[in-house]
């Protein structure tokens, strides 16, 4: 939060106090009494600060840190020309693209003969957290109906603006869908209250989705790495795998500490956690957004039908209605047919027929 706060934690008066010169004890007992003053008052004076910027002790739940304007954003795709993020490193920043990535990740000789014998093994499984291992719709929509009730409003009735609710950001949901003519300091606290009932219904959260415990020991078994993705904190997300019981299925997440601008640069992240290349990734995604990233990464993307239609999915290479309907065998065909060749333009080879024999009579005399 771009607030005054950081100006104070940065004081100078905050850093310890040392003395030119040596002086009588007596002397040097009072500096360090008028500094404790002058930071308690300075402490004083920051949380009024960090209060006027909206952000006090009820901007967490539960120890949770909340951040609403990062927690409903639409997120960009990312990857459209297969770009993806710089991280760091002791020599200087590093550039790191969806090419460099299928290029670093080449399986070295003894992974090649491994992969050889057991094939699955060469895959990387990312699911999204959002409505794929946890239905987080119901989990706003509730949190929505709570702020509503909170206020002595209602919500909409309509289905597609309860959809819109789902996906836009928070701000946006109160200005333009909810018009709750509010002033702006109001419309921060709703924002900010909406976090904290989504938080209190995401600690009491303990069912995954239908089908999906199943699936992954069915890929465990498989030894498959799978890795989870998401904009909460991280330690929101392993709280919520634990009380599910899935943080034993997941060798990789990829949270919000992550510092990834885009949906695509969060599975390139996670592909890296994988140690898979991406073109060897099957993305998890309910959202059309998502599979386009998916695509944008080289990765295959599989489709769960639910917040979307089947007819919004058709870009995804396989869509299901449910966990239950996969299995290992799916992921094989996924790339049964994908080559550096597959799909390419070739021409047609036409040979020429050999000439036909003439049949002709031998006569005998």
């Amino acid at each position: 939060m771009d607030c005054a706060c950081s100006n104070f934690r940065s004081s100078s008066l905050l850093h310890q106090w040392r003395s030119p010169s040596p002086l009588p004890h007596r002397l040097l007992s009072s500096k360090l009494a008028l500094l404790r003053v002058k930071r308690l008052n300075l402490a004083k004076h920051g949380r009024l600060v960090t209060r006027a910027c909206g952000s006090d002790e009820s901007s967490s739940v539960n120890g949770f840190n909340i951040t609403p304007n990062k927690l409903f954003m639409q997120e960009a795709i990312g990857a459209e020309y297969g770009e993806g993020f710089e991280t760091f490193r002791p020599d200087g920043p590093l550039k790191i693209d969806v090419d460099f990535l299928n290029d670093r990740l080449q399986e070295g000789f003894l992974k090649r003969i491994r992969y050889a014998m057991k094939p699955d093994e060469a895959y990387g499984l990312i699911f999204s957290f959002d409505n794929v291992v946890a239905d987080t719709r119901a989990l706003k929509l509730n949190a929505w109906m709570q702020l509503a009730a909170e206020e002595g409003k209602e919500i909409p009735k309509e289905t597609d603006v309860q959809g819109q609710m789902l996906y836009a950001g928070a701000d946006h949901v109160l200005h333009k869908l909810l018009l709750w003519d509010k002033a702006e300091t109001e419309l921060t606290r709703l924002a900010l209250r909406f976090s904290q009932l989504y938080y209190d219904n995401l600690l009491r959260l303990s069912k995954p989705m239908e089908g999906l415990k199943e699936w992954l020991e069915a890929v465990s078994t498989a030894r498959i790495p799978c890795a989870v993705v998401s904009c909460l904190d991280r330690r929101s997300m392993v709280k919520a795998l634990e009380r599910m019981g899935l943080e034993k299925y997941f060798q990789a997440i990829v949270t919000e500490e992550d510092g990834m601008d885009s949906i695509a640069h969060r599975f390139l992240s996670a592909a890296m956690k994988l140690d898979r290349k991406p073109s060897k990734c099957v993305v998890f995604e309910d959202e059309p957004r998502g599979i386009t990233a998916a695509h944008n990464c080289t990765m295959m993307a599989v489709g769960l039908i639910g917040a979307h239609p089947a007819y919004d999915l058709v870009q995804a290479d396989l869509a299901v209605a449910s966990f239950n309907e996969l299995s290992v065998i799916n992921l094989r065909r996924l790339f049964a047919n994908k080559g550096s060749t597959f799909m390419d333009l070739q021409k047609q080879i036409i040979e020429k027929s050999p000439p036909k024999r003439k049949l002709t009579i031998d006569t005998i005399f």
